[in-house]
């Protein structure tokens, strides 16, 4: 099992005690020195005032709080977590991305999705209506562009008619693709075309919100993977390593409660057992000094 922790940039509220060059510096060190493989931050570049209200959080912009963990680190993985690939051009995000690759000596873990705030769409202009048509496009133009090669491609709001895109990502082909979601589409999306599933735990009272389907339990993330499985291998990529990367039960961004190291042994135990490869939670800490000692007691307690 690996382990991909939240990068808290999305306290912005708090300023320089996590947004600041000099916090993500320490942070990412420390991330790096408790044994973890990764760490995440996620995207959100207008959200609206009502999904804020109901429990929603702003965030730094992602390429920015990954390249200032780059430098401080290594060996750490630079995880987005995730992107909403029609919020913008999928050249501009290509762009970002092997940018990215080629700036931390190939350690990007790109995790995409559809996306499923409304409002966020409208104020950015972008297609809510047809995010699951344009992300599969998208990853499509993105892979073409990685190859560093004169391309053609008709999409979307944009017109290839011979262009290239260098530097290419050090990564060959491209970075792992994590596609996020736990709907049959996301999983077949996926399958054909990334590296890796994200799925993420929730109840079904919820799941309307999230515009997905629901994982209340071990059994339902298992028929998850199986499904995720038998359609990799029925477009012949089953014979290719493909990650599943979810959420823990019981884990959360910015929790609070201390975590119970024994139960959650267990539960990593039992999430292996049924082909996770990877594990992507936050710690608990409302300043960055409890953080920071969460992250110390995850590498000692849990990596280790």
């Amino acid at each position: 099992m690996k382990f991909s922790v939240q990068l808290p940039t999305d306290r912005v509220e708090r300023g320089e005690e996590y947004t600041s060059a000099s916090a993500i510096t320490e942070m990412a060190k420390a991330i790096e020195s408790a044994g973890f493989d990764a760490c995440w931050v996620t995207e959100h570049p207008f959200p609206s005032d009502e999904w804020m209200e109901t429990g929603g959080h702003h965030s730094l912009d992602p390429f920015v709080a990954l390249t200032a963990a780059a430098v401080a680190t290594k060996t750490l993985r630079l995880h987005t977590n995730i992107i909403v690939l029609p919020y913008r051009n999928p050249f501009l995000t290509a762009k970002s991305i092997a940018s990215l690759d080629v700036v931390s000596g190939g350690r990007v873990i790109m995790g995409v999705a559809a996306g499923y705030l409304e409002g966020e769409y409208r104020a950015l202009g972008a297609d809510f209506d047809s995010r699951n048509d344009i992300t599969d496009e998208a990853l499509v133009a993105m892979r073409g562009a990685w190859a560093g090669e004169s391309m053609k491609l008709d999409g979307r709001g944009y017109e290839v008619a011979g262009n290239t895109m260098l530097p290419r990502p050090l990564q060959r082909p491209h970075p792992p693709i994590w596609v996020g979601g736990n709907s049959r589409r996301a999983i077949r999306r996926a399958a054909e075309q990334a590296q890796g599933w994200s799925p993420f735990p929730i109840a079904g009272e919820y799941a309307g919100r999230t515009r997905t389907a629901s994982i209340e339990n071990i059994d339902d993330l298992r028929h998850g993977i199986e499904y995720f499985r038998a359609h990799a291998k029925s477009v012949s990529r089953d014979q290719e390593p493909l990650d599943v990367n979810f959420v823990p039960f019981g884990s959360r961004m910015n929790s609070e409660d201390p975590l119970d190291t024994s139960a959650f042994n267990e539960q990593v135990r039992e999430l292996e057992a049924i082909g996770v490869t990877w594990l992507s939670l936050g710690v608990p800490g409302v300043s960055r000094t409890e953080y920071l000692d969460s992250i110390a007691r995850f590498g000692s307690e849990v990596i280790t």
